[in-house]
């Protein structure tokens, strides 16, 4: 199989199976599948899903007890399964407010409710043609393809292929209701640092986001392209940023002088194998001696408030601006915000219609992103391919 001869692509309805980057023919969607990565909900369940999490690496119980201590500070919950309750909600009445009649399941990969369950539940109530959103906006291995291959492995589990298909909406980080929260909360913060007397050229915006291998970011989205050191994954990272930052100095003209540059958090794995750099925290202790006296940090890699917002931005990061004797903000991450479940349900409503690419909203010269992802997008390095949804084959 390849980009110049598609063949059908796994478990695609019958519009998707013709591997084009962009569909255009309607296609009549039983249900909504919301995937979502999942988390513990109390004590007891933070070491099971941490080994869920890095399953396959061979991670002793010790290792992971120095990451489930940010799990164990808020009570062995993560916010993630809550938000995710909220977001079906809020999607499910999008819908219905715009005579949708699309039911809506929701499933983890990590963590209950399973992906498992919820596509059998769908086939149990004959939606056997199923669109899925994953609650990751950018193109990597661990926030796309991994999601694709969990939902092939899924098909497997319960015997479904040939039964159920499963599309993917595209990749959304420059769709215009996912980027409306992070421009309104920049544009907030730095009015009130000016408005406090702040001077703009001493603000620091810094957009921050889930670090991952770089080895990994170096063949996230697809190969054909040259995407920069950081692959796909750092250079939409970075136009959606200076899309924000354009946005702000329009609202705020001094912002203009106000300096901005992406960042990464939550690195997990060994000292020896190089991750996207700078750490969030390691710049905040560097902007005093920049001259910089207030901080703004944008969790723009990130939907909802995770655990990874919670601890190492309101936690970690604040502590360190706490140190660095400098003042900080931390802006919203996109959560139900009506133009995000707006701008969903525009997604959803984009493959129903077909519509054309030319038609769909974007807002870097990036997008629109694939509806079937390239060959050999997105690999993990480690594990290499294995079957996915929605692309195709390397």
């Amino acid at each position: 199989m390849s980009a110049d001869d598609p063949s059908t692509i796994l478990a695609a309805s019958p519009a998707a199976a013709s591997g084009l980057p962009h569909v255009v023919t309607p296609t009549a969607y039983d249900g909504i599948l919301l995937a979502g990565f999942g988390g513990p909900e109390g004590q007891d369940e933070v070491i099971p899903f941490l080994r869920n999490v890095t399953r396959g690496r061979g991670i002793p119980d010790e290792r992971l007890e120095e990451v489930a201590h940010h799990y164990r500070h808020f009570g062995g919950i993560s916010p993630i399964n809550s938000h995710n309750r909220s977001l079906k909600a809020a999607i499910e009445a999008e819908l219905a407010a715009r005579g949708i009649p699309l039911p809506v399941y929701w499933g983890n990969r990590n963590w209950a409710p399973f992906l498992d369950e919820a596509v059998q539940d769908a086939a149990t109530a004959g939606d056997t043609t199923l669109l899925a959103i994953a609650t990751s906006a950018y193109s990597s291995y661990s926030s796309c393809r991994q999601y694709r291959e969990d939902l092939a492995r899924v098909l497997e589990a319960t015997g479904l292929i040939g039964t159920v298909t499963i599309d993917k909406v595209r990749q959304f980080f420059d769709h215009p209701g996912f980027v409306h929260a992070f421009s309104e909360g920049v544009t907030a913060a730095v009015k009130e640092l000016v408005g406090d007397g702040v001077a703009a050229d001493r603000i620091r915006v810094l957009f921050s986001t889930h670090s991952i291998p770089t080895a990994d970011a170096q063949r996230s989205g697809p190969r054909d392209r040259d995407f920069g050191p950081g692959g796909a994954y750092a250079a939409q990272h970075e136009a959606v940023a200076g899309f924000v930052m354009a946005e702000v100095a329009e609202a705020v003209p001094a912002a203009a002088e106000t300096g901005w540059e992406l960042v990464y958090q939550s690195r997990s794995g060994p000292p020896t194998q190089p991750w996207l750099e700078p750490d969030v925290c390691d710049v905040i202790g560097e902007l005093p001696s920049r001259g910089v006296d207030a901080v703004v940090i944008v969790p723009l890699g990130f939907v909802s408030d995770h655990m990874e917002v919670l601890w190492d931005l309101d936690t970690e990061a604040m502590e360190a601006a706490e140190r660095a004797g400098i003042r900080a903000v931390r802006t919203p991450t996109p959560g139900v915000d009506p133009a995000f479940v707006s701008g969903l349900v525009d997604l959803v409503e984009e493959r129903r219609n077909g519509t054309p690419a030319a038609d769909r909203p974007h807002l870097t010269d990036l997008g629109p992103w694939f509806d079937v992802c390239r060959p050999a997008c997105c690999e993990n390095v480690r594990a290499g391919f294995t079957p996915a949804i929605s692309g195709v084959a390397p």
